[in-house]
Order: C-alpha cells, then structure tokens, then sequence
C-alpha cells in the first residue's frame, strides 16, 4: 500500500505561482512513475504532468513551458512547479503513484482556485 499525501494548493492571483508537493510512503518510491492529474468541476480527471523513475517527464499541452515536475528520491516527494497561472487552472489536483507491478494510487487531492 502506498500513501500520498498533497500539500501546496490555495488561491493565487492569475500570473502567480504555487509549488505543489506530494510525499509518498513506500521503500521503493524511486522506482514509482508519479503524476499530477487534476479535476475541474464537471469536467473529467486529466493528466497534467508525470515523471518516470528515470526522470523522464511528460506534460499535457496545457502545462507545457509553465509547469516543472521534479522529485526528489531521498525525500520521497514529487513536485510541480506551477508558473504563470490561468483561472482555466483552477481545479482539484490529484498526486498519483505507479509502481513497478503497476498498481496505481491517489493522494486526496488538493484544491488549486486561481483568480482573474
């Protein structure tokens, strides 16, 4: 069983910047591919970033040239680094975990609001 847990939401002016993390339980994190997804009212959940155990990154087309996620392996902790933010990024942002035998988990969720 994994566990994580999201931290770094709140309510930030349009332009602004948050920098969500995400601390996951588990000896062998740094073989985990984690992600980012989020989830607007009435809409579907939707990938926003993910980072392979290698560093490899990924990002919704959205996201890319204004968010970073990174990990840190020592801390068990994946981040993302959320710049130049739109009201359209308003959402619940979910941290998700693959492991190796490719069970996938879910943090809680932490609210995002970003106003005009």
């Amino acid at each position: 069983q994994v566990q994580l847990v999201e931290s770094g939401g709140g309510l930030v002016q349009a332009g602004g910047s948050l920098r969500l993390s995400c601390g996951a339980s588990g000896s062998i994190f740094r073989l985990y591919t984690m992600g980012w997804y989020r989830q607007a009212p009435g809409k579907q959940r939707e990938l926003v970033a993910a980072i392979t155990s290698i560093g490899g990154a990924n990002y919704a087309d959205s996201a890319k040239g204004r968010f970073t996620i990174s990990r840190d392996n020592a801390k068990s902790t994946v981040y993302l680094q959320m710049n130049s933010l739109k009201p359209e990024d308003t959402a619940v942002y979910y941290c998700n975990a693959v492991t190796p035998f490719q069970t996938a988990y879910w943090g809680q969720g932490t609210q995002v609001t970003v106003s005009s």
